[in-house]
């Protein structure tokens, strides 16, 4: 014990036991909490542990513990804490419940998303905190298996209004932690009178002062140094003399402590202590089991064992503290510990528990051994379909280290290599890919070793030095595996056109690569975006368009749509192809939903936003945005709220949340630079600035924005605004050049939606009768599209363009359906832009009115939006990574503000523009 428990809690842990208790009120009257109980090893955490446990009357309490051998074993943590709930899984939504069942190995299936394992886990916990409050304890959560940690680090931000406690005792900081950022409570040391007190406690008979002093003071207050450090000191230290100084860490001094302690049972209890040592879960009969096989008297061993105080054997085994299991472990030799691991394999069922029997195999191997590498390459088949990449990895790179085979070395070492890289960790993927080089390879495994290198490469060092690499890859794949070589062209396309510009020598790959007579719909996409960037928008257009209309109507196998649908997205508003661009769009938001994949999911959402605005639908996209920036707060990535912000605001006419966005965005380093990003913000500004009538600051935007124009048209947009702000300006010499451009584009493609574009800017830029024809061309062909924003804004601008003409009947038609319009859709600033031209025009105008309630806030209004369109609560939980019970008490709140009772007179009030956000 590292103190005594009383009524008053711990000796010397008031302030924390009072922080404690304070948690424990809170979840019983219906609030969640998540906090870090951080301090040095021995400081007392697991003692704080025991005191929530003891005190949680009326609680369920759920109980796990990181293991350091454990760390590769993934999700172990998870299934430690979710098992004794697993009750509740039928409870959950149906892709929920399918994902934490694969993740626990209950069923088999596709590898699901970390995220949606994170989303299952804390509806699994919210179930049961819907009926008792929920107390988990997570001991040691330093060890912790890194998915493990990740998903309940997942969990502890999403808590609200669910009545569940989760505590995590975790050791100093140390860089790059999981669970950093979460509320802590510093675990110190006792003071000198505690420290005293403890200290006496324990040492029989008398005590020098100064040695006390000494104790107390090298001790630090660490209750378990004080309890332990004694013992390792005669009567006659303890009389009069301190021990030697010793500079060790006060936990290497402990650990020696505990080390002497083992050293001193006999044989056979420490070969029964390593042997639990080595154990990581605490299975009793598991380790009686292996006991046997290694030819111990149980009996005897486990007396001397619990006597000495370092270990329970009950109904789990209980070490003192985890520094015991590291002394037991270390006390023994490395055939000691290859023989006890050999006797835990056979006595690990290999039905049950297959990857833990291959691990034990694993460490008891002295060398070579192709049976245990083939055990330990089945153990990563199956953490990869777990979706446990990170211990996949571990099992592969073991697997390597014990193959005796050269060659096989080799592809489990390039598999390894692969599966680090998906784990995220690049530096060890790379370390791993080169030991790869050193042995033979085949050509398919070589191709595939310089892919790897090629993505590594574009993701730490950029699109430049990357982009060769991954040319080089699908040059080699070509004879050998062409779908994976095109799929390699098309990621090097769609990287490339992230950072903004396609070098012509990708163009010419696709183009030299051999075609087939009748070719598919990617590869049509692929060399139609070849011939654009390599022989002009014309060449290509048309070729892009007609892979479109496959893609659209399903030409693409379900298996590699995502891939494909996110280069279609972007390049079917590149090419003025409307109807493709929001058929697609849907189809990949609702794919990435439904596969939990969320590192598509956000750019799909990006791409729906921007779809949504141009068709005149902002509530859509607001909500759009609003999930989006749940993604980003689930996984620590803010830019997302800023991107989205910068595709939606400016149409708005915010001016403060536009520029916010936009630096957002421009001060993030990995994006800053990238030409395309200076597109999207500069364009963002010109819409404000245009909409704003500040045509001076939009045309500087504009500008900027068609500053690095590629082949594409990612920079027509910004031209669209250029010209409209020089016209405004009298400069119409200043957009002839993006006129023209625009003009060459719509001919090309010749959609409604160009062509429309086309007769706006020309208009714009004309005079008399030729712009009147124009105007009225823009409006009858973006008529028959849904860009209805678009349509709205040309409008407006006919009807300017009518008053100043002196045509004030007909300056007021096209400004009252504009004015109307763009109010209804939430384009403020346009609108006030009608509302005045509607004014000078001699009409009466009325502001429209609505009732004022209190602000909702943002993801109030999020949830409000998501409930008026009829999702369920656990439907609009998984959109916005949090639990039902959550959903419930926003809505709640909802209708409080809005004065309304029930989720139908939401809509009601959305339509009548009643809610705003503070």
């Amino acid at each position: 014990m590292t103190g005594s428990v009383s009524r008053a809690g711990l000796l010397g842990r008031q302030n924390e036991c009072q922080a404690l208790d304070d948690l424990l009120a809170g979840i019983r009257a219906g609030r969640s909490a998540a906090l870090i109980l951080r301090g040095e090893s021995g400081i007392g955490k697991t003692e704080l542990l025991n005191y929530l446990l003891e005190h949680s009357t009326g609680c369920r309490i759920v109980r796990a513990a990181g293991v350091q051998s454990e760390m590769e074993l993934s999700y172990a943590g998870l299934h430690q804490l979710c098992t004794p709930l697993l009750a509740g899984l039928e409870n959950l939504p149906g892709p929920q419940r399918d994902a934490l069942s694969t993740t626990l190995g209950l069923r088999d299936g596709d590898p699901p998303s970390r995220f949606l394992v994170g989303l299952a886990a804390l509806s699994l916990l919210a179930d049961v905190g819907g009926n008792q409050p929920l107390v988990c304890l997570i001991d040691d959560a330093q060890w912790l298996d890194h998915v493990s940690a990740q998903t309940l680090e997942f969990v502890a931000r999403r808590l609200l209004a669910e009545s569940i406690l989760l505590v995590f005792a975790v050791r100093e900081r140390s860089p790059g932690e999981t669970l950093a950022g979460l509320p802590e409570l510093q675990v110190t040391g006792l003071t000198d009178t505690d420290s005293r007190t403890l200290l006496d406690s324990v040492v029989a008979g008398r005590l020098d002062e100064r040695v006390r002093d000494r104790i107390v003071a090298e001790t630090g207050g660490n209750p378990l140094a004080l309890l332990e450090l004694p013992r390792g000191l005669t009567a006659a230290e303890l009389a009069g003399g301190f021990a030697r100084p010793d500079a060790r860490p006060l936990s290497s001094q402990v650990e020696e402590g505990f080390l002497r302690r083992v050293q001193s049972l006999p044989a056979e209890t420490q070969r029964l202590l390593l042997t639990a040592a080595a154990e990581p879960v605490g299975d009793v009969p598991l380790l009686w089991r292996a006991a046997a096989q290694l030819g111990i008297a149980v009996d005897a061993a486990a007396s001397y064992a619990e006597t000495s105080g370092l270990i329970t054997l009950g109904t789990r085994v209980l070490f003192r503290h985890p520094l015991v299991r590291s002394a037991a472990y270390r006390a023994a030799g490395p055939d000691d510990r290859r023989k006890v691991h050999r006797a835990l394999a056979d006595a690990t069922d290999a039905q049950l528990d297959p990857d833990r029997r291959a691990w034990h195999l694993a460490r008891a191997a002295a060398g070579p051994d192709e049976t245990v590498a083939a055990e330990l390459e089945r153990s990563a088949d199956r953490a990869q379909a777990r979706g446990g990449v990170a211990a996949a990895a571990a099992f592969l790179e073991r697997a390597a280290e014990l193959t005796p085979d050269a060659a096989g070395r080799g592809a489990r070492t390039l598999a390894a290599a692969q599966a680090k890289h998906q784990a995220g960790a690049f530096d060890a993927a790379f370390a791993l890919a080169r030991t790869a080089e050193l042995s033979p390879l085949d050509e398919l495994a070589t191709a595939k070793l310089t892919l790897l290198r090629g993505q590594i490469t574009f993701l730490t060092r950029g699109a430049s030095v990357g982009l060769p690499l991954l040319l080089e890859a699908a040059n080699r794949l070509e004879p050998l595996d062409s779908r994976l070589a095109t799929a390699t062209l098309r990621d090097a396309i769609f990287a490339a056109l992230t950072a903004g510009r396609v070098p012509s020598e990708v163009a010419e790959a696709v183009l030299a690569a051999p075609k087939p007579a009748e070719p598919t719909h990617d590869l049509l996409l692929l060399e139609g975006m070849a011939r654009i960037i390599a022989q002009g928008y014309a060449a290509g257009a048309p070729m892009v368009l007609q892979a479109l209309t496959g893609f659209r109507n399903g030409g693409i196998s379900r298996d590699e749509e995502l891939g494909w649908l996110l280069l279609a997205c972007g390049v079917a508003q590149d090419t003025w192809d409307f109807e493709s661009w929001s058929v697609l769009s849907a189809r990949l938001v609702d794919l990435s939903r439904e596969t939990g994949d969320l590192s598509v999911l956000p750019t799909a959402l990006l791409h729906r936003v921007g779809n949504r605005v141009r068709a005149g639908d902002l509530a859509g996209a607001d909500s759009l945005v609003g999930e989006g920036v749940a993604i980003g707060e689930a996984t620590g990535n803010s830019i997302w709220a800023h991107y989205g912000g910068v595709f939606l605001e400016p149409w708005k006419g915010r001016e403060s949340a536009t520029r916010q966005a936009i630096e957002g965005i421009i001060q993030n380093t990995l994006l800053g630079e990238q030409p395309k990003v200076l597109a999207d913000t500069q364009w963002a500004a010109a819409v404000l600035y245009n909409g704003l009538g500040r045509y001076e600051e939009a045309c500087v935007a504009a500008k900027r924005g068609c500053e690095n124009p590629e082949e594409l048209g990612h920079t027509i947009p910004s031209m669209v605004e250029l010209v409209e702000a020089s016209a405004r300006l009298g400069r119409p010499a200043d957009a002839a050049e993006a006129v023209q451009r625009i003009s060459d584009m719509a001919q090309a493609t010749r959609t409604d939606w160009a062509l429309g574009n086309e007769a706006f800017t020309r208009a714009l830029v004309s005079e008399g009768q030729a712009a009147d024809d124009l105007y009225r061309e823009a409006i009858e062909r973006l008529g028959d599209t849904e860009v209805r924003m678009e349509l709205a804004r040309v409008r407006l601008c006919y009807g300017e363009w009518l008053r100043r003409e002196n045509r004030r009947v007909d300056a007021r038609a096209q400004l009252g359906v504009a004015q109307e319009v763009l109010s209804q859709i939430g384009a403020a600033a346009f609108a006030e832009r009608a509302r005045r031209e509607l004014r000078a025009a001699g009409a009466t105008v009325r502001k429209r009115t609505v009732a004022t309630y209190d602000a909702l806030t943002p993801q109030e209004t999020q949830i409000a939006r998501l409930a008026a369109d009829g999702l369920t609560n656990p439907e609009i939980g998984a959109r916005l990574f949090i639990s039902p019970h959550t959903v419930e008490w926003h809505l709640r709140k909802v209708f409080s503000k809005l004065g309304i009772a029930s989720r139908r007179q939401i809509g009601t009030m959305l339509s009548q523009g009643a809610v705003t956000s503070a």
